[in-house]
């Protein structure tokens, strides 16, 4: 693990490290106090023309072990999976093995007719208009759902939400059936498919995409939420076990050659990383305005993500022109993390 003062002080005595970069350093800190201490924690990573300025964790990962946080603890990702599996679904284009303009129904032939005209390019921005699954579970269902049952609900249904491409509307079901279609195109598990297509070739050696009691993350936090002054474990959900809209597990030095990996074409070809980052639809509904892409936002000069699932809050924020991306994971429900990394990210930008 890189401490803030230990890397900060070689920076400076190697020259590498303005006065400037120190002051953003110190407040980049200071903001990071709340998790601090003897609660759930959080890892940040600031990282500026491929170089790392700061990249540390706060807090614990694990408070009925005392376990701390570095940057190698391994937090869920929620929707930050996204980019992934959109990713996987452009790496299965560039090889011929799917188009983009392919109805979701011709690689998912159980659902419903009406999903003839639900393309997976209207289902990567979120344009689709399939309902969500999470308002299909029934009464009285306990049991974590996992993808098969996401596609049963949904093969059930008669309509969506508006005709396809027609409209925005987010959704986690979207990015579900996105992920089994990886693997109905490649023929490996999803879990399989990530680790040989992105992880490994990344050395991206700490990911995984998490299958309930099948893999251990390495190095993992708990989820926490507060309530009456007490931090309770809140680490999984009904919903915690699906795959392609939230299921992977990553850490600050993984993300970073994920970061690195997204300026050029070792992973994806110009044309592809051209489609994820333009914006496709304009967002409406959520606080933020912005385009959506494929598994990416994109406000202004920034391409971001927000992952939220119960006891984690994430964001990974990037400013492609300066070279700039701050990440931060938490395992806590809250604060929000998107505005402190703007926040972060500010004395950096100058």
């Amino acid at each position: 693990m890189r401490f803030a003062t230990t890397l900060l002080a070689s920076m400076l005595i190697a020259g590498t490290a303005s006065a400037s970069t120190a002051d953003a350093i110190n407040h980049a800190n200071q903001l990071m106090q709340p998790y601090t201490g003897d609660v759930p924690g959080a890892a940040l990573l600031v990282v500026k023309d491929g170089k790392p300025l700061l990249e540390r964790g706060y807090g614990m990962a694990d408070l009925e072990h005392h376990t701390a946080a570095t940057s190698a603890t391994d937090y869920r990702l929620a929707s930050v999976t996204k980019q992934f599996t959109a990713a996987a679904i452009l790496l299965l284009a560039q090889g011929d093995k799917l188009r983009l303009d392919d109805s979701i129904r011709h690689w998912l032939p159980s659902l419903a007719a009406f999903t003839d005209k639900v393309t997976l390019r209207e289902l990567l921005s979120h344009t689709g208009g399939l309902l969500d699954y999470e308002d299909l579970v029934p009464p009285g269902h306990t049991a974590q759902l996992n993808d098969d049952d996401v596609l049963h609900m949904v093969a059930a249904t008669t309509h969506g939400y508006f005709p396809p491409g027609s409209a925005y509307r987010y959704s986690n079901t979207g990015y579900v059936l996105l992920g089994l279609v990886v693997e109905k195109a490649s023929g490996q598990h999803l879990q399989d498919f990530l680790a040989q297509r992105i992880f490994r070739p990344l050395h991206m050696d700490h990911t995984l995409l998490y299958v309930h009691d099948d893999k251990t993350v390495p190095n993992r936090a708990f989820g926490y939420s507060e309530s009456d002054g007490h931090w309770q474990r809140t680490d999984q959900d009904l919903t915690s076990a699906t795959r392609g809209d939230g299921g992977i597990y990553s850490n600050i030095d993984d993300l970073a050659k994920w970061d690195a990996a997204l300026y050029d074409d070792r992973l994806l070809s110009d044309a592809s990383r051209k489609l994820a980052f333009s914006p496709h639809v304009k967002v409406v509904g959520e606080p933020y305005e912005a385009g959506y892409g494929f598994g990416w936002r994109i406000t202004g000069d920034t391409l971001w993500h927000s992952g939220e699932s119960i006891g984690f809050r994430n964001v990974i924020v990037r400013w492609p022109k300066q070279h700039l991306t701050v990440i931060l994971l938490s395992n806590r429900n809250d604060p929000e993390p998107y505005r402190t990394a703007l926040a972060i990210a500010e004395p950096f930008l100058h």
